[in-house]
């Protein structure tokens, strides 16, 4: 499968035992040129912009799916980026001289999975499990996301989470 001639790749992020940015980016290391659209229920706040910049071609939400899929795939097999208005938008503000980048937006890639884990409602273990990490490293990595943040409890980050619409 490795060597299939595809022509595109249409990935989920939500999986079960390795996440969407990880296989996005095995992926980009095998196959670079390989477009990959990514397809998610979670909405385009939460995710578009940190898989953009790890690689994904374009994203789109499975609510809006079933009227721009075909879209986005053309666009995507086109050798174009797919992002939706409401994300063209969104980047024109973050893009502007002087804009002030977000606090979620200092974390790494896999700071930002654990930050959307804990302020889900995981506990420790389930996201030591769903991350194939151990229980320490969560641990590791919610002290520097608070750090990072500027934030001193599990309170104040799932705060921070729902007003800026990073979990469900």
């Amino acid at each position: 499968m490795r060597n299939a001639a595809w022509n595109i790749v249409v990935l989920d992020v939500t999986m079960p035992g390795h996440s969407g940015v990880e296989v996005l980016q095995q992926i980009g290391q095998i196959r670079p040129a390989l477009p990959i659209l990514i397809l998610s229920m979670h909405p385009e706040e939460q995710y578009a912009l940190r898989l953009l910049k790890a690689g994904a071609a374009g994203y789109i939400t499975k609510i809006k799916a079933p009227l721009e899929i075909v879209k986005a795939i053309k666009r995507v097999l086109a050798g174009n980026k797919y992002i939706s208005p409401s994300m063209t938008e969104r980047l024109r503000e973050q893009l502007k001289p002087g804009a002030e980048k977000l606090p979620h937006d200092r974390l790494s890639n896999r700071e930002y999975q654990v930050m959307h884990l804990t302020c889900s409602g995981k506990t420790l273990k389930d996201i030591a499990g769903a991350l194939a990490i151990s229980i320490q490293t969560v641990s590791t990595h919610r002290a520097r996301i608070l750090r990072k943040m500027g934030l001193h409890t599990s309170a104040g980050l799932i705060r921070y989470a729902v007003e800026n619409e990073l979990v469900d």
